[in-house]
């Protein structure tokens, strides 16, 4: 058997079965766009917060949804990602009525 020949039957297994990435550490377009959008909305948030005249409050609102984008920042299950972007929102939503409400 020639090698391109044993090269071509070695390959044809490739729609059948997944094969390992060879490159590490990439993420799956899921992941890619689930990245996407939490990063929209923590920009969002910053973009938010301009609206609070103290600047401690702005500071410490700030700092708070920092640190609770740090402390999910491990977090690879899309469904939990999913939820955490979800309630995030709705906490959002509730604190943007409180800040235009000041």
């Amino acid at each position: 058997m020639t090698f391109s020949l044993r090269v071509l039957l070695s390959t044809r297994g490739y729609a059948t079965h997944a094969r390992p990435s060879k490159l590490k550490g990439t993420m799956s377009l899921d992941h890619f766009l689930q990245r996407q959008l939490t990063i929209h909305f923590y920009r969002k948030i910053l973009r938010g917060t301009k609206a609070i005249r103290d600047p401690a409050t702005k500071k410490e609102s700030r700092g708070f949804a920092r640190a609770e984008f740090e402390r999910h920042r491990h977090v690879t299950d899309l469904s939990h990602i999913r939820y955490l972007l979800s309630t995030g929102k709705t906490e959002w939503e509730n604190m943007e009525r409180y800040i235009a409400s000041m």
